[in-house]
């Protein structure tokens, strides 16, 4: 008789990647302007990183489910901003509720290119324009190339374990450049 291994438990999976701590994103997009729906998106994401420096890559993953996957799947542009420490009741309210929800109370600005972003003071931001993608299993993994940043001297929220944890990590020295 062959030896069957038991089936994949995706929960113990989960449990398992929750013990590599992650910085928390939330993405901001627009729909294309005459296209109907939902006109501005907003997500909470953890699944970020850098890929290349030249030229000036990141990733992201989507759930292939999100509701703000028609505005990902045809907007030019998007913001990532990488969340401060004091910013894990933003983080919940842009994981959960309806688009409108998530937006109501929150400034909002332009970037330099005129992608939607927040008006917060978030540890950096990512004003990017798609550079390719890939189905994934149950997400799409978005690589979006870097066109404007910027960064402030916050420390980032981290997530960790199913939870935030929010104790400011110390400020590094500040950057001198010769």
């Amino acid at each position: 008789m062959p030896n069957i291994d038991p089936p994949f438990d995706a929960k113990y999976f989960r449990t398992a990647l929750g013990r590599f701590a992650t910085g928390v994103t939330i993405i901001t997009a627009e729909q294309a302007a005459g296209v109907p729906g939902t006109s501005r998106v907003g997500l909470t994401v953890n699944s970020f990183n850098a890929v290349s420096l030249s030229p000036p890559l990141v990733l992201w993953s989507l759930a292939n489910t999100a509701s703000s996957r028609p505005v990902f799947d045809q907007c030019e542009r998007y913001v990532i901003h990488v969340l401060s420490y004091q910013q894990g009741e933003l983080a919940m309210r842009f994981a959960r509720g309806t688009q409108a929800e998530r937006f109501d109370g929150v400034p909002t600005t332009r970037a330099p290119d005129g992608s939607l972003m927040l008006d917060l003071p978030c540890a950096s931001w990512f004003e990017c324009t798609h550079h390719s993608r890939l189905e994934a299993g149950d997400h799409t993994i978005m690589v979006g190339q870097v066109r404007h940043c910027g960064h402030l001297d916050t420390p980032p929220l981290v997530f960790h374990a199913g939870g935030f944890d929010l104790t400011p990590v110390p400020a590094l020295a500040p950057e001198t450049r010769s």
